[in-house]
């Protein structure tokens, strides 16, 4: 979960969930970052804010520990040896078992393994990239970069935010879900990013059903056979999606499969920008490219 989902409602709710005897059971990850309030100081990587922001999820989640504490995106207005020596003394103080991060360029990570090394603080030991057969920009650099500093990858959006569930289809009308509402560019079908989505979509459809599979684990089984993945984050909202979602792990791709999706969807390619989920301050911030 993390602090921001629904204002911390997402937190009280798990930690409800946990409370009775059942906190030993799981690993709970939880994530910071995102602004909590009008105030320019309830946000970011800062020190000051994750001091104060651990023990308001710790008091949410109704629990002493987190198992894993996650950077939810970069700051750039926080120096990076500022956000691990916040997380290290965290660590220390029993607060947190491990921390990583999410969504992080490449170039960040390695900059933060670097700095973890020469000041001898405790080092991200996750990464939770976006990465599903529609987003593969990751299998460029963060994958194989994680794999180099041996940490664990749970991506998150493996079924592409629904793209991948076979619900799109052509010549039908957008779809109507609270997800698409919300962010409704990357659902928007007039968008060309979202037309090849959705080419991809209905070709990746049909190889499915030709391997007597469903577009679920198709789709899952395929995140699932990259040797850095350790498992991705899945979203079900009933049971029976959860017991499909589940039953990825027990399907196994054969080359022709996997070679058919690389035809389909290249690897190291993202159909749309919008779905890598962060846009470097340096490509968003025109300023930032110009000489002044």
């Amino acid at each position: 979960t993390a602090d921001v989902y629904s204002a911390g409602e997402s937190e009280e709710i798990v930690g409800k969930a946990l409370a009775g005897g059942r906190r030993d059971d799981v690993i709970l990850a939880t994530k910071f970052h995102a602004s909590m309030g009008e105030d320019a100081n309830e946000r970011g990587n800062s020190r000051r804010w994750i001091v104060r922001e651990v023990d308001n999820s710790l008091r949410r989640l109704q629990t002493d520990w987190i198992d894993l504490y996650q950077v939810h995106r970069p700051d750039r207005d926080t120096d990076v040896e500022e956000t691990l020596s916040a997380l290290t003394d965290l660590q220390r103080a029993g607060k947190i078992h491990a921390f990583g991060c999410s969504t992080f360029p490449a170039e960040s990570i390695v900059e933060a393994h670097w700095t973890s090394k020469q000041r001898s603080l405790a080092r991200f030991a996750t990464e939770q990239p976006p990465y599903s057969i529609l987003v593969r920009s990751v299998e460029r650099d963060v994958l194989p970069v994680a794999e180099r500093y041996g940490m664990g990858v749970i991506p998150w959006s493996p079924l592409a935010g629904g793209w991948l569930t076979g619900r799109y289809r052509q010549n039908q009308e957008a779809p109507q879900s609270s997800r698409a509402q919300r962010i409704p560019a990357v659902y928007d079908l007039s968008l060309p990013g979202n037309q090849a989505k959705l080419e991809a979509a209905e070709q990746l459809a049909q190889l499915a059903e030709e391997a007597g599979l469903t577009m679920v684990h198709l789709a899952l089984a395929f995140v699932l056979a990259h040797p850095a993945v350790t498992a991705p984050i899945i979203g079900p909202r009933t049971m029976e999606q959860l017991e499909t979602q589940l039953g990825a792990a027990d399907v196994s791709l054969g080359t022709d499969v996997l070679d058919r999706i690389d035809e389909i969807v290249p690897p190291g390619t993202t159909l749309a920008e919008l779905d890598r989920g962060y846009v470097p301050p340096w490509i968003a911030d025109a300023a930032l490219r110009r000489r002044r």
